[in-house]
C-alpha cells in the first residue's frame, strides 16, 4: 500500500538550505551517495562475520549508471539494504544517522569502516536533482521499498518489485545541472572523491567481463611499509598526483595507537627555489575523500608536500567537509609533524650523502617549517645544513667548530658575560658578491650560501632563537679583522680625494690596509639597515637609498700612487675606483653604467695614445 507523509525536519524552510547549501561544493553529492553505498556493504559484511547474514557470492561493489536520455544518474550497491521502517527512520528523519544507530547496536562487535550519516548524505543528491527515488531491499525477509520525493518536504513510500539485496538511488538531474549527465564528468568525480573506496566502483557497468573499476580498493598507504617497494611508492605518487617528476623521498605513516592513522607524505622535487610551491595533501576517512589541505590536521608548512592521509579517528561535522578543532585533531597533527622530522633526522644520520643531495629540494620546506612550528625547529635544528664557500655542506655546529655539548658551557654566567655572539658570514648572490668571496677565500675565511628567498627571514629567526650566541652578517656588510693587515691609520687626504671625486653626500669613506692588494676599494652597507630596507620593500614601503661606506684599500698599488697624481687625475681615478667597487656591490643603474662605460673609453683612448 502506498503511503504519503511529510519529511520530518524542524522547519519546512530548511529543505532549500539542505538542498543548496549543505556542502561547499555541489559535486560532493556523488561522494556522499557512493560513500553511503560502501557503508551499506560494510554493514552487511559485518553482519556476515557475526553470523547474522549469509555470505554473498556476488562481488561487493557500487555501480553508477548515467542515462543521458532519461536524464538520470543512478548509484546502486549490494549492501545491507533497508526495510520500510528503516527508510522512514533514516530518510524521513533527517537528523537521524543510520550509521550511528548501527554502531550503537553492534558496538561490542566493532564497527570499523562505517562513517556515513545516511540521511544528510543522501539529501546532498538534491543539490543537483529535481526528484530522487530510492529502491531498496533489506537483507531481512521483508518486501522491497520504493521511496520518492521532489525535495519539497513531502514524500511517498510503497512496496516495489526490486529483487536483489541493496539500495538503488535514482537521481533525476535538474536541467541546470546537465553536466552531471556526462559520463566523463562522473568518471572524473569518481577519480577525485572515490579513488580509494574500499569496494570496486564502476561507471556504466556492462557485465561483459571487461569492466574495470575506477578506484583502488587497497591503496598503497593502507599496506604495511615492509610490503611496499620503491617502485610502488613512485607509481602511487605519479598516479595520485599526476606529477611525472619522481619524488626525492617519502614518509610512510602507519599507526594504530593511540589513534589510527595511515598515509604517505612525499617530498617533491623543487621546480623553483625562489618560491614555495603549495603541494596537495589529500585527507581521507576510511578511504573516503574528505578534502585537500585541511589546516587543522595538516600543519601549514607540511602543505608544501604532496601526500595522502587516512584517519578514521578524525571527528567530522555532518558534511564531512570541515573538522572540529579538538584535542584529538591536535594530537594527530603533532604526530604527523614528528614523523616527518624523524624521517629527516634519520636520513641525516644514516645517509648523509643522500641528505645533502636532497637538501636543495627540502631546504625551503625545512626552514619554513622551523619558522612556523617551534616544536619542529627543536627537532631538526641540528640537521639544517648550509653550503659553504668550498661547496661543502655543514650544519652550524660544524661550521663554528662546536658540538651539542658546547651549548651547556656557553650558558654559564661567565661565558654569558664575556663571550660575544659568533658571527657567521653569508653570501646571497655568488656572482654579484664574487669580489668579496675572493677576498674571504684568499685569507682562508668561510661563509655560507643563503640565496633562497626565505633565507633573510630564516636567518633573523635563528638570531631571535639564540641572540647571545649567533649573528649573521652578509659578506659585503663588514670587513672582517682577518682581512686587515694590522692596525690601519686613517688617511684624511685619501678620504677627501674620494669624497670630492664621488660627490655622494651619504657616502662614508674610510681607509684600511687589507692583506690583499688586488682590490682598490670595496663598498659595505650596515647589515641591519640593509635588512630593514629589504623588509620595507616586501611590505611596499619603498627601498630608499642606503648609506654606503667605501673602504679604500691602502695596500693596493693604485691607491698608494693616487696622492702623487695631479688633481684632475686624482678625481678621475678615485671616481673610477668607486665605480669598480659599486659594480661589485650591486647592479649598476643606467646612469651609473653610462658613466662607467665613458670612463672605460677614456682609459682606452689614453692607452692608445
Amino acid at each position: 500500500m502506498k503511503r504519503e507523509g511529510n519529511i520530518k525536519i524542524s522547519s519546512e524552510n530548511m529543505m532549500p538550505i539542505i538542498k543548496k547549501w549543505l556542502y561547499s561544493d555541489k559535486d560532493i553529492f556523488l561522494r556522499e551517495i557512493v560513500a553511503n553505498g560502501t557503508d551499506a556493504i560494510t554493514k552487511y559484511k559485518k553482519l556476515v562475520s557475526m553470523g547474522e547474514a549469509e555470505e554473498s557470492s556476488e562481488e561487493y561493489s557500487v555501480k553508477i549508471s548515467v542515462d543521458k536520455k532519461a536524464k538520470t544518474l543512478t548509484v546502486e550497491d549490494n549492501g545491507i539494504g533497508m526495510t520500510a521502517e528503516e527508510v522512514e527512520n533514516y530518510i524521513t528523519q533527517i537528523a537521524f544517522s543510520g550509521a550511528s544507530d548501527f554502531l550503537e547496536k553492534y558496538e561490542k562487535a566493532g564497527g570499523d569502516g562505517i562513517i556515513g550519516h545516511f540521511g544528510l548524505g543522501f539529501y546532498s543528491a538534491y543539490m543537483v536533482s529535481e526528484n530522487v527515488e530510492i529502491f531498496t531491499k533489506s537483507y531481512k525477509n521483508e518486501p522491497a521499498v520504493h521511496w520518492e520525493s521532489d525535495g519539497n518536504a513531502t514524500y511517498s513510500i510503497e512496496e516495489c518489485d526490486k529483487t536483489g539485496r541493496g539500495t538503488k538511488i535514482v537521481m533525476h538531474i535538474a536541467a541546470e545541472e546537465k553536466e552531471f549527465l556526462e559520463e566523463n564528468c562522473i568518471k572524473n568525480l569518481v577519480r577525485k572523491y572515490c579513488s580509494f573506496m574500499p569496494y570496486n566502483v564502476y561507471v556504466n557497468f556492462k557485465g561483459d567481463g571487461k569492466d574495470e573499476p575506477l578506484n583502488s580498493t587497497l591503496p598503497l598507504y593502507a599496506k604495511a611499509p615492509k610490503d611496499c617497494t620503491e617502485e610502488d611508492y613512485k607509481k602511487f605518487y605519479t598516479d595520485t598526483f599526476m606529477d611525472y617528476n619522481e619524488p626525492i623521498f617519502w614518509v610512510h605513516l602507519n599507526m594504530d595507537y593511540p589513534f589510527k592513522l595511515k598515509g604517505i607524505l612525499y617530498f617533491p622535487k623543487v621546480k623553483n627555489k625562489l618560491e614555495l610551491e603549495r603541494g596537495k595533501v589529500k585527507l581521507y576517512c576510511n578511504q573516503v575523500f574528505i578534502a585537500d589541505n585541511i589546516k587543522e590536521v595538516i600543519p601549514e608548512f607540511l602543505m608544501l608536500l604532496n601526500g595522502v592521509i587516512d584517519c578514521p579517528d578524525i571527528p567530522l561535522n555532518v558534511s564531512r567537509s570541515f573538522l572540529q578543532n579538538d584535542k584529538q585533531v591536535q594530537k594527530i597533527s603533532k604526530h604527523i609533524t614528528k614523523k616527518v622530522a624523524d624521517k629527516l633526522i634519520s636520513l641525516f644520520k644514516n645517509d648523509r650523502e643522500k641528505f645533502e643531495a636532497c637538501w636543495p629540494d627540502v631546504a625551503n620546506f625545512v626552514k619554513f617549517g622551523c619558522i612556523k612550528d617551534e616544536s619542529f625547529y627543536d627537532k631538526v635544528k641540528d640537521i639544517i645544513i648550509y653550503k659553504d664557500l668550498n661547496s661543502k655542506f655543514l650544519n652550524l655546529n660544524e661550521l663554528l667548530g662546536t658540538d651539542e655539548t658546547a651549548e651547556a658551557s656557553e650558558s654559564t654566567a661567565e661565558n654569558a658575560e664575556n663571550k660575544k655572539p659568533a658571527t657567521v658570514y653569508y653570501v646571497s648572490d655568488e656572482e654579484q658578491q664574487a669580489q668579496y668571496i675572493k677576498l674571504f677565500k684568499d685569507q682562508g675565511l668561510n661563509a655560507i650560501l643563503c640565496d633562497n628567498f626565505i633565507d633573510p627571514h630564516f636567518l633573523s629567526f635563528l638570531e631571535y632563537k639564540a641572540p647571545e650566541k649567533l649573528k649573521f652578517t652578509r659578506i659585503d656588510a663588514d670587513i672582517d679583522g682577518a682581512l686587515k693587515s694590522g692596525d690601519s691609520a686613517e688617511d684624511s687626504v685619501l678620504i677627501d680625494i674620494f669624497k670630492n671625486a664621488t660627490g655622494k653626500e651619504n657616502l662614508t669613506v674610510k681607509t684600511e690596509t687589507l692583506k690583499s692588494g688586488d682590490v682598490p676599494a670595496i663598498i659595505v652597507v650596515d647589515e641591519y639597515m640593509r635588512r630593514y630596507s629589504e623588509m620595507g620593500q616586501i611590505y611596499g614601503m619603498g627601498a630608499g637609498e642606503l648609506a654606503q661606506t667605501l673602504i679604500v684599500n691602502t695596500a693596493c698599488p693604485v691607491i698608494a700612487k693616487l696622492k702623487d697624481l695631479d688633481e684632475e687625475k686624482q678625481k678621475f681615478v678615485a671616481s673610477y675606483v668607486y665605480s669598480l667597487a659599486l659594480s661589485s656591490f650591486k647592479k649598476l643603474s643606467p646612469e651609473e653604467l653610462d658613466k662607467f662605460q665613458k670612463d672605460n673609453l677614456t682609459l682606452l683612448n689614453n692607452f692608445i695614445k
